[in-house]
């Protein structure tokens, strides 16, 4: 099946000029698009409330995906080598026009692969070291890294009732009782209970 995928951020922004590439593209290569996926949204918003998301899902071996550009995909590089390296695994070919890429089973398409691969790998080291150098920094500042001590007692939605629990625990009351009179769920309150009884 041959998907042709279009996206804008905004009402103000239209769709017409990107339907416009891909139906030209697709003449020029003789193909006849079966399903246009349509959307406005950013491409920020998590992947499973896009149609883009649902899209993916349903992508089967052979399957073409058209986009007018690589960005039209993704909010980042990460994730853009992500959803392309998913479509290779799958053997979905892509096509992006601005770009002319051609991902599927080829020679290139195995070297791209091989790049993402490497710059995701490098991109969660550059993460773990920046992490790393601000919680040393902080460290070094004589900042405490951490919960605070005792941060798990002072739950302050059932704080302010320690006393009414108390009276209620040593009238026999249930913690579903008291989660139900404070309208707090049950594990909160047996979990404030096991901390400070």
């Amino acid at each position: 099946m041959i998907y042709a995928y279009i996206r804008v951020s905004t009402d103000k922004q239209t769709t017409e000029n990107q339907r416009f590439e891909i139906t030209n593209f697709a003449k020029r290569r003789d193909f006849k698009i079966a399903k246009w996926i349509e959307e406005t949204i950013s491409s920020r918003k998590d992947l499973n409330e896009r149609a883009f998301g649902m899209l993916l899902k349903k992508l089967k071996a052979h399957d073409i995906l058209i986009v007018t550009e690589i960005s039209r995909m993704g909010r980042n590089l990460l994730q853009i080598m992500s959803i392309l390296n998913l479509c290779m695994e799958q053997q979905v070919k892509v096509f992006a026009i601005k770009e002319g890429y051609e991902l599927g089973d080829n020679i290139n398409s195995k070297v791209l692969a091989f790049a993402f691969g490497l710059s995701a790998e490098i991109e969660r080291t550059l993460i773990s070291q920046r992490i790393k150098e601000a919680l040393a920094r902080k460290k070094a500042e004589g900042v405490k890294l951490g919960r605070p001590i005792g941060s798990k007692k002072k739950n302050p939605k059932l704080e302010r009732h320690a006393e009414y629990i108390q009276k209620r625990i040593e009238a026999g009351a249930t913690q579903i009782e008291i989660a139900r009179k404070l309208k707090v769920h049950r594990h909160t309150v047996k979990d404030w209970i096991k901390l400070n009884f």
